[in-house]
């Protein structure tokens, strides 16, 4: 027994130092409070957010909403839902139809609904469908606190500001005063409901002094909607519809929508309608009240949870999600950078759990605020999900997948239309699969193979029957779309990407593009997992794909680099092209190696964008991707100073989210981008044999992490 313990601590002690790391369990708890967000002043640019993935709840320094306007250009106080969506009345009854126009494309019409210029009519029924349906904001839920001198109290007014959200328990506690009097508000989000419930406790309730108000703004219209706009009062009606002891529920309508506000307070309150729109709940007696409002479209709202149910509630589900699925803790590193690389992971966490995790794709502001009138874009779907399968959290993902079987039939609509086989998956679109008219997003492609790299981040996850049965038929569907896109050109023998293709770099024309690089690349690795799933079935193999995979374009090269398209022989001499996404690098990066690349070609590839991109002319999740093709290359220096690269919109701000730009004060993607590539940087990718491949083995970075899993 004494030799076999001797000879298995000496095997032990030659185990790599890291490992012997990775078997220490993390303190999760520890983990996530020491990146509690902190606030000591009003910050446009740091209003926190409660949330469940389809309700998310914005707050300011007091923790409501008090004062939008001060926010209006930084992170907004929004209230938004995954259900709340709505049209203005179509008063010139423009069709979808009119904003259809036919591109000669591989010597056929094939129509495509995109921005018109002219005529004027064409051009409004394209405004009209690109405006309509737009994400609602539900409502702004503030403080207005009355000073000694009767006058409503500033944002000037407040101060010895301190704030803190502890994403432990979903708690933002805000603390402040008046004139001297202090104000303690705790606000939470119940997790299965659409409710946030607050604490508050000040002398100022005593005195009168302190009220909550409700108010419901009308929808601008705008493509950013951030939910202050209080004129148009007479274009929609707000009213108290019932009231009890300590209940109440408003009814709001705009036109043909309708949804209702349920509040719930403890103690002795009056509700009071100061103006069109708006309305007060004045607490009176003692020093404390709290009170619960709950967004529903049901009219009938029962069980509207207390402060202490919803508390508990909170505290209970966000406990559970932490402790749950992967965790990384840089914590022990020396490289300066580590505790900001932690803090991003942590934050984004949270954020995509709040803001992406609803049963629809999410647009890219989240709940927060409208962005692209608040549709969601398909090929972010990527990005903002993926990530939740390889940090152990499938079901996260699994839940918008579902909405693709509800928006079948408009994808297959599309497809037709166009005289392709399958279902063409929308890009801008809405809860409903509608199309959006867009010059740039009729074109892309890229979003139509995700969702086989969806399906099998599931297959992977539980490999069963049940799996294959439940996506089988959209896995399908989405592969005959894309062998039926291809056009075979009888002279190369081969079958060509495009023309009628926008790649991911949106630097190129339609009507003159094919075979962009990245595109190539996962149209074969999607397709050849689908052939798979009819392997698993045991069905025969599909000839139509078959054919398009033994005669797909190869990638198209010059001077021993990927051109970013075979149409753009000019990829690397003109200066336009060193803008917007790299998205060539996704080739090898979003996508694992295939026969189809030569990794040296890439190599040379990447160093060229690496030396010679315009980095501030990218977005978010470029930074991410280029971090994971920095790791499939064996460049772990590379992927930490990508995912850190000191460019604006690589900006985390101190609530966590990645800023864009004044238009763009939030972007999810960056947050999804940037966990996946976290994900493969620790846990690797298929057929990867180092140990946190994407982790520079400097000795200055030390890394542990649990329940991750490896991307393909």
């Amino acid at each position: 027994m004494k030799r076999f313990l001797a000879q298995y601590s000496c095997l032990f002690s030659l185990l790599p130092a890291f490992q012997i790391v990775m078997a220490q369990p993390i303190n999760r708890k520890q983990l996530v409070e020491r990146h509690t967000i902190i606030n000591t002043k009003f910050d446009s640019l740091s209003s926190l957010s409660v949330g469940n993935g389809r309700f998310a709840f914005t707050a300011d320094a007091t923790g409501l909403q008090s004062f939008p306007d001060f926010y209006a250009k930084g992170v907004p106080l929004g209230t938004e839902s995954e259900w709340g969506w709505h049209s203005f009345v179509n008063r010139n009854n423009y069709s979808f139809n009119e904003t259809l126009k036919n591109f000669k494309l591989n010597g056929r019409d094939v129509s495509y609904s995109v921005q018109l210029k002219e005529p004027d009519r064409n051009k409004n029924a394209v405004n009209w469908f690109r405006q309509n349906p737009h994400r609602l904001q539900l409502g702004n839920i503030g403080f207005e606190i009355i000073k000694k001198d009767g006058a409503l109290a500033g944002v000037g007014d407040i101060q010895d500001v301190y704030q803190a959200l502890d994403m432990w328990t979903g708690e933002i506690h805000s603390k402040f005063t008046i004139e001297g009097i202090p104000v303690d508000v705790i606000t939470y989000c119940h997790q299965q409901q659409d409710a946030i419930a607050v604490s508050v406790s000040s002398p100022l309730i005593r005195e009168g002094r302190l009220q909550i108000r409700l108010r419901f703004p009308y929808p601008t219209g705008d493509w950013r909607d951030i939910g202050n706009n209080w004129n148009n009062e007479n274009n929609h009606h707000s009213s108290v519809i019932f009231t009890k002891k300590n209940e109440a529920v408003l009814q709001h309508n705009l036109d043909t929508t309708t949804y209702y506000a349920a509040l719930q307070w403890s103690g002795s309150a009056v509700l009071k309608e100061k103006a069109k729109h708006y309305f007060i709940l004045l607490p009176a007696g003692a020093g404390q009240f709290e009170f619960t409002c709950r967004f529903t479209e049901n009219k009938n709202v029962d069980l509207i949870p207390s402060f202490a149910q919803t508390r508990s509630n909170s505290q209970s589900n966000w406990m559970k999600f932490w402790q749950k699925g992967g965790a990384v803790d840089f914590s022990g590193s020396t490289d300066k950078r580590a505790f900001e690389l932690e803090r991003r992971v942590v934050l984004s966490q949270y954020l995509t759990r709040i803001q992406c995790a609803g049963d629809y794709p999410p647009q890219e502001t989240g709940l927060t605020y409208n962005s692209w009138y608040g549709k969601p874009h398909l090929e972010m779907h990527w990005w903002h999900a993926i990530h939740f399968a390889l940090w152990g959290r499938t079901e996260l993902l699994e839940k918008s997948l579902t909405w693709y079987a509800k928006v079948y039939d408009q994808a297959k609509m599309i497809a037709k239309r166009q005289g392709y086989d399958g279902v063409r998956w929308q890009k801008m679109t809405d809860n409903k699969g509608e199309e959006s008219p867009s010059s740039v997003g009729a074109f892309l492609v890229w979003q139509q193979p995700h969702f086989i790299y969806y399906a099998e981040l599931c297959y992977r996850a539980h490999k069963d029957e049940k799996t294959l049965q439940r996506y089988k038929d959209l896995v399908f569907a989405t592969a005959d779309f894309m062998a039926s896109y291809t056009w075979y050109d009888s002279v190369k023998q081969e079958y060509i990407l495009g023309k009628g293709v926008i790649p991911a770099q949106e630097r190129f024309k339609a009507e003159e593009t094919f075979n962009p690089t990245y595109e190539l690349v996962y149209w074969h690795w999607a397709l050849t997992i689908a052939q798979q799933w009819r392997d698993r079935l045991h069905l025969s193999r599909d000839k139509k794909w078959e054919e398009v995979l033994a005669k797909l374009s190869a990638l198209p090269r010059q001077n021993e680099r990927y051109l970013f398209t075979e149409s753009a022989t000019d990829s690397y001499t003109n200066p336009e092209y060193k803008t917007d996404h790299p998205s060539v690098l996704g080739a090898f990066g979003m996508m694992p190696g295939t026969l189809m690349l030569d990794t040296l070609v890439m190599k040379n590839t990447f160093d060229w964008i690496w030396n010679n991109w315009s980095w501030k002319d990218t977005w978010g999740w470029d930074f991410p991707m280029t971090a994971m093709t920095a790791t499939r290359l064996g460049l772990p220096g590379k992927a930490i100073d990508a995912l850190l690269m000191p460019v604006r919109t690589n900006t985390y701000l101190n609530n966590g989210h990645n800023y864009q730009d004044e238009r763009l004060t939030i972007y999810l993607p960056g947050n999804g981008g940037l966990l996946s590539a976290i994900a493969m940087m620790c846990a690797g990718y298929d057929g990867n044999t180092t140990i946190n491949p994407g982790i520079p083995k400097d000795g200055e970075w030390k890394v542990r992490w649990e329940g991750l899993r490896k991307m393909f």
